[in-house]
């Protein structure tokens, strides 16, 4: 069976399961060893690993970094591409035949524009954008799960009302999964899960759990840059302790060199 068909199994699977996000070759062998049964690229994640903003990533430096990912590890990856490789349908098409061109069992697409002072697509062409994505998905000879997030919550529009619609839209035109990051309330979640029909993914946030979101219809959680950020605040902890305290407790909480040696030398803890 297919990385993609796999994929797609997890989603129809009952209950939740976790999709963890690693940045580079590293982290992605390393979660991969920890038994965790599908794995997600972050924009933000990759960017910060090479010293760039979110979204400064070119297309094909992103491509190419999802090409390791794939290449480190067994599992399924899906990939978060943003916006694609540009604003008009026909761009979305090209993404998702670049994606799989690259070995990925899925990716998700953005309605976020990349324009500070229009952050989201219109209604029509977001759609629009998410249709050709979809059938390009659907022509593809292996299976590919196609996830159409919806934006909003994220850039200065908290309108449940209009990220339910797109949402609503997306599964009307082929989205396999569904997905409206930066939603924080469970009854929200709720409230998008009993609103489509479609695998609904949802961004992990202090104060969800696994068995709440679960039970909340939610089907796929996802960690965004979250893990990417922690790994930068134990840099930034580590070092204000050696700066203003002259102090190297921080390193009780350093995974054992020894194990990092042994997964990167026979790929396994």
């Amino acid at each position: 069976m297919d990385k993609g068909a796999l994929f797609r199994q997890l989603h129809e699977a009952p209950g939740a399961f976790l999709i963890p996000n690693p940045w580079d070759i590293g982290t992605a062998k390393l979660l991969a060893s920890f038994g965790f049964k599908a794995l997600a690229t972050t924009s933000a994640g990759f960017a910060f690993s090479r010293g760039l903003p979110d979204g400064a990533v070119a297309f094909d430096m992103m491509i190419t970094h999802c090409k390791e990912i794939v290449a480190a590890t067994d599992l399924p990856v899906s990939a978060d591409l943003e916006r694609g490789k540009g604003d008009s349908p026909e761009s979305a098409a090209e993404t998702i035949f670049a994606a799989q061109a690259a070995g990925l069992a899925g990716c998700s697409i953005e309605d976020y524009t990349d324009d500070p002072d229009n952050p989201i697509y219109d209604f029509s062409l977001a759609v629009e954008r998410v249709a050709a994505a979809a059938e390009a998905a659907r022509a593809l000879h292996n299976d590919f799960v196609f996830t159409a997030r919806a934006e909003n919550f994220l850039h200065g529009r908290p309108d449940l009302d209009d990220t339910i619609a797109r949402l609503q839209a997306f599964e009307r035109v082929g989205a396999d999964v569904l997905y409206a990051p930066g939603i924080t309330d469970i009854e929200m979640v709720r409230t998008i899960c009993s609103s489509v029909s479609k695998p609904v993914n949802v961004l992990a946030v202090p104060g969800f759990t696994m068995p709440a979101l679960a039970d909340a219809g939610a089907s796929r959680i996802s960690l965004g840059s979250k893990l990417t950020t922690h790994a930068f605040g134990m840099m930034q902890r580590a070092s204000r302790e050696m700066l203003e305290q002259g102090t190297f407790e921080f390193s009780k909480d350093c995974m054992p060199y020894v194990d990092l040696q042994r997964l990167f030398s026979t790929g396994s803890l």
